[in-house]
């Protein structure tokens, strides 16, 4: 399989492998940011891509940030058809400003294969073992 990348603007980073066995790509910013505590930002990568169809790129947390600098990232699906740019959706989750510089790792995407399933309404499902049980239901120990 082939990613085909834009750069949409002549300073963005094209997404790499840090390692061969690495399964997300590194996403890197274009523009220097502050992100408050509790402020949602985007983050441009100045990349548009090309996803094969019957594909999904899934933009998930680089985990130093996540877990050095409390910033999570949120709205990660990239359709196959979307030819815009690659925006990261971060959320501030601690007490502290995040200063996150320009050409910086911001989050990973991982380009998956999904099915697109016909769906059926039904008036009723099967059963399971855990049936309805949500949150907590299966226990913590």
């Amino acid at each position: 399989m082939k990613i085909k990348i834009k750069k949409l603007h002549p300073e963005a980073k094209v997404p790499k492998f840090a390692k061969k066995s690495d399964a997300g790509m590194d996403l890197f910013s274009l523009n220097e940011h502050i992100i408050k505590p509790d402020q949602v930002t985007l983050i441009n990568t100045g990349i548009a891509m090309e996803i094969p169809e019957g594909h999904v790129g899934l933009i998930w947390d680089k985990s130093g940030l996540s877990t050095k600098a409390g910033v999570k990232t949120l709205a990660g699906v990239i359709d196959a058809g979307y030819r815009g740019d690659v925006t990261v959706c971060l959320i501030n989750l601690s007490k502290q400003d995040c200063h996150i510089e320009k050409g910086v790792k911001v989050a990973q995407i991982l380009i998956q294969k999904i099915e697109q399933p016909e769906i059926e309404e039904a008036e009723e499902l099967s059963e399971t073992d855990r049936g309805a049980g949500g949150f907590g239901s299966t226990g913590h120990k």
